[in-house]
């Protein structure tokens, strides 16, 4: 796909702006293709004298592109593996705060929505009470056949799926541009990271699919003592509109409250960590974005998330491979630990399994040689997929995202608690996980899971010996006469990718003739 004069032109702005911000400025040209060497170079001759140049300065730069590209900066610090753990780190910091729009249009919005006015669904509607990039939230009072009780209103903000597409589509644009250009972009897999991030941007502003999502999460918690999701209040939500229990609580961040009312720190950092762990391990879906701003916790003294637009999925080949992984490295038996990565596929047979327990070994040796406050899960997952990496395991987005989530848990669970032990926390809910699904009882799950796929298997054999059959028929008649290809469609593939080139030498001179302009002033 080319770009288009629209697209090529934010594109550029978006380049220009963090050039001048001096973020590209440490950048090792020998790093980049050659053809990236002269946009890289003015790249940093135009950076402001004034800036300190490099990474840091990535939060600021990318806050001025709009909130389409602050989302893209949030969804990025998911991705150590594209964008390295610096940037990653620098990232977490992008705040996504937007100035709240009008009541008024809040209220037009949810009569729309429902086709009701706004006194027929609500008994009292706030001003806003917190604002972002997507929608905001509001304080509102119903009442049905439990009493007159509390909620919370969070309402999709005008015009945002238009200016989300029209960037996504440059988004789209540019990472195809990188794939075709680079080996290095092919195997970060940038247009899977686009449509990533569109399809999570896609879900975020359908509010029905959040409200789903919140009620399974509450489904799989209701008889977890400790944590506690919202109720949604289904007959108040729609497309646009999204209506939660409200939550009484006090912030996880805020210590000196949560230390005045009594409540134990040390164990609310135990149960971030084990609750996280549980919700992975146990029901293969966990909130991926639980940083203190998204927990309470209420007079109970549960632990309670709000925000459920970024939830993460693990499949039971993935439950298993973080459950034995974390377990190998507690019981130090890097054999086994390293027999999972090849088991579950994720390294490639070409490699011995004695290699890769030596390399996992060199990770984990120097962990039991320290302190309980000095041992690090999430540097200990880090770490481990820098060293698969050096084994050609492919980037999974889903391990990669759970792993990212986990050092934001233990962030926050050590926040609460700085000697917090990180194994001895995790042992009893990795220790559960091993006995309930590897141990006798999941033996016999593992021998219904076999019998049900050749159950499946055996169900839909005819059908696929016809295809098959169907295949080999039309395989045969290409031998036999051979692959035709039209001029017409000849002279399209000429054309196309004279095109192509075209614009590419095109986008390098418009970014040089804009640098030395910039230089002349």
């Amino acid at each position: 796909m080319a770009f288009s004069p629209g697209s090529f032109l934010r594109l550029l702005r978006a380049g220009l702006v963090m050039a001048r911000s001096g973020v590209l400025s440490d950048i090792d040209p020998t790093l980049v293709p050659p053809s990236a060497r002269v946009p890289l170079a003015l790249a940093k001759l135009i950076a402001k004298r004034t800036a300190k140049p490099g990474i840091a300065n990535l939060p600021a730069a990318i806050s001025k592109l709009g909130p389409s590209y602050v989302k893209l900066g949030q969804f990025l610090a998911t991705r150590p593996d594209v964008v390295g753990p610096s940037a990653a780190s620098h990232l977490e910091r992008l705040q996504d705060r937007m100035e709240p729009f009008p009541r008024e249009v809040a209220i037009a919005t949810v009569e729309a929505a429902f086709g009701r006015p706004l006194d027929e669904l609500f008994l009292k509607f706030s001003e806003p009470v917190a604002a972002a990039s997507i929608a905001q939230v509001h304080r509102a009072r119903v009442r049905d056949a439990d009493g007159d009780r509390e909620v919370a209103v969070k309402i999709l903000r005008p015009g945002v799926e238009r200016r989300f597409r029209r960037d996504l589509g440059d988004m789209f644009a540019a990472a195809r541009l990188a794939e075709r250009w680079s080996d290095e972009a092919r195997r970060l897999k940038l247009i899977e990271v686009v449509e990533t991030l569109a399809r999570s941007v896609k879900m975020e502003m359908d509010f029905r699919l959040e409200a789903a999502a919140a009620s399974e999460f509450a489904e799989n918690v209701a008889k977890d003592p400790d944590f506690h999701v919202p109720r949604v209040d289904w007959d108040r939500t729609e497309r646009e509109v999204l209506t939660l229990e409200w939550v009484e609580g006090t912030p996880l961040g805020d210590l000196d409250a949560l230390a005045a009312k009594g409540h134990d720190l040390p164990s609310l950092g135990r149960i971030v960590l084990q609750s996280f762990l549980r919700h992975a391990m146990r029901d293969g879906f966990f909130h991926a974005d639980m940083h203190q701003g998204n927990l309470f916790v209420d007079a109970q003294g549960r632990l309670v998330a709000v925000d459920f637009g970024i939830m993460g999925r693990l499949g039971y080949k993935e439950q298993r491979f973080l459950a034995e992984i974390l377990y190998g490295f507690i019981t130090r038996d890097y054999r086994r630990a390293a027999e999972i990565h090849f088991e579950a596929g994720y390294v490639p047979s070409i490699h011995k399994v004695e290699d890769f327990a030596q390399a996992i070994r060199a990770i984990g040796e120097p962990i039991h040689s320290r302190t309980a406050d000095q041992i690090s899960m999430a540097r200990l997952l880090t770490l481990l997929f820098e060293v698969t990496a050096l084994f050609d395991m492919r980037t999974r987005i889903e391990l990669v995202l759970m792993q990212k989530t986990m050092v934001v848990v233990e962030g926050v669970a050590r926040m609460l608690d700085p000697r917090l032990d990180m194994w001895a926390t995790a042992e009893p809910v990795v220790r559960s996980w091993i006995e309930q699904n590897l141990g006798p009882a999941g033996k016999l799950q593992d021998a219904g899971r076999a019998a049900s796929t050749l159950a499946h298997f055996a169900a839909n054999l005819p059908a696929a010996l016809v295809r098959a059959e169907n295949l080999v028929v039309k395989l045969e008649g290409m031998a036999e006469d051979g692959f035709e290809v039209s001029e017409r469609a000849v002279r399209r593939i000429g054309e196309a990718e004279a095109r192509k080139a075209r614009l590419g030498h095109l986008a390098l001179w418009a970014i040089a003739l804009v640098g030395l302009l910039l230089l002349l002033r």
